[in-house]
């Protein structure tokens, strides 16, 4: 029986922490990662740059045999996912494309991403939330959109972090990545202090696929009492389900052991350069192949 690939596609190393978690929760599925590193950063990119290139990546996935992608970037998805969805993907003749905002939004709020009416619980919720995110994706406002039409009480903050992914894409230190964090955390609650008085966020959201890798930084820097979301948990919950919906995606169970399950990672980049960092960044052997 052949094997179904899934696609994952990020602008450069932060899709890995997704795509770690998949890799986790469907160990005989096979996944095949791209990294468009030539082109990262993306979140300072412009809108229309950012649909070209995320279409792109995309396309490649495709062309390697995935089905189904999953747009593991929250700027790609919060840019292009949308537009991708509606205009190319009907062309595609069955291919689908996924993002990662929907499951963040669904896993925040408790709230299905279907349902765009405020019900009990959710519509007296008057929690904070705090959004650490790139500059494009806290731009393109999709987070506070969604999450206030299921939760129209909660006060979300959002801080855009552009340092960030670079400091990551190079390999920085940690002390360089530790102020880093601070600074942009104390910009946070300066402004959750400016709308009240000895404000700080119930929760955290880390808006892009980079910051998992330095979670604790965030959660050092952050309040001991507010909670540090953890997205690719939140995505691969989200996958479950959608290939439990959608079988035809997935590599069917076999009694006989893995499917040969595993990613094979690829790259716009320099590959050596590509694997020295993001093996860095996971603490672990990471082979990446160019792919230009």
């Amino acid at each position: 029986m052949t094997a179904t690939r899934i696609g994952v596609f990020d602008s450069g190393h932060g899709g890995l922490t997704i795509v770690r978690a998949l890799a986790a929760r469907f160990p005989q599925q096979p996944f095949i990662y791209l990294g468009d590193h030539a082109n990262a950063p993306y979140g300072e990119r412009s809108h229309a740059e950012i649909v070209a290139l995320t279409q792109a990546g995309c396309a490649r996935l495709f062309a390697l045999g995935c089905q189904l992608v999953l747009l593991g970037c929250n700027t790609a998805t919060a840019v292009a996912g949308r537009t991708l969805q509606q205009t190319w993907v009907p062309t595609l003749g069955g291919r689908k494309i996924l993002g990662i905002v929907a499951p963040t939004v669904e896993a925040a709020t408790q709230t299905p991403w279907s349902q765009t009416v405020p019900t009990f619980p959710q519509a007296y919720n008057r929690d904070v939330i705090g959004l650490f995110a790139t500059s494009a994706t806290v731009e393109s406002g999709v987070y506070a959109e969604e999450i206030a039409k299921r939760c129209p009480s909660v006060r979300m903050v959002a801080q855009g972090c552009p340092a960030l992914v670079p400091l990551l894409e190079r390999g920085a230190s940690a002390t360089e990545l530790h102020v880093a964090v601070h600074g942009y955390v104390q910009q946070l609650l300066a402004k959750c202090a400016a709308l009240e008085a000895n404000l700080v966020p119930n929760l955290a959201i880390l808006g892009c696929t980079h910051y998992p890798l330095i979670k604790p930084l965030f959660m050092q820097a952050l309040p001991p009492s507010v909670r540090v979301f953890d997205q690719p948990q939140a995505v691969a919950d989200a996958l479950d389900d959608y290939l439990t919906r959608h079988p035809e995606f997935a590599t069917p169970h076999q009694s006989g052991g893995p499917a040969g399950g595993g990613v094979r990672y690829y790259t716009t980049g320099e590959a050596a350069q590509v694997q020295r960092i993001a093996s860095l960044l996971l603490k672990q052997a990471i082979e990446f192949y160019s792919l230009t």
